[in-house]
């Protein structure tokens, strides 16, 4: 088992910035990815960030150059840096660990609203 704990969500006006931090424990030592999706409300799960363990990030392409993934090994934490952030950032961002032959464990989400 994996357990994912999120933080760093909240109300921003838009363009400001946020960070998420998402610290990993349990069973991590065949993790190969760390990551964040998000739900708004009446729409799917979409994927917003992943990073891998050899380094290299994926991004969908609405956040792409306002949203940065990064990761510190040493404490098993995946951070999203989100600037520039607009009123169709809100929803709730969720964490994710990929696993190999487990599949994927999520955290319990973090609510992020951008609103004047």
């Amino acid at each position: 088992q994996v357990q994912l704990v999120e933080s760093g969500g909240g109300l921003v006006q838009p363009g400001g910035s946020l960070k998420l931090s998402c610290a990993a424990s349990g069973s991590i030592s065949s993790m190969y990815a760390m990551g964040w999706h998000r739900q708004a409300p009446g729409k799917q799960r979409e994927l917003v960030a992943r990073i891998f363990s050899g380094g290299s990030t994926i991004y969908t392409d609405s956040v792409k150059g306002r949203f940065t993934i990064s990761s510190d090994n040493a404490k098993n934490t995946v951070y999203l840096q989100m600037n520039s952030l607009k009123p169709e950032d809100t929803a709730v961002y969720y964490c994710s660990a990929g696993v190999l032959e487990k599949g994927d464990y999520w955290g319990q989400g973090t609510q992020v609203t951008v609103s004047s």
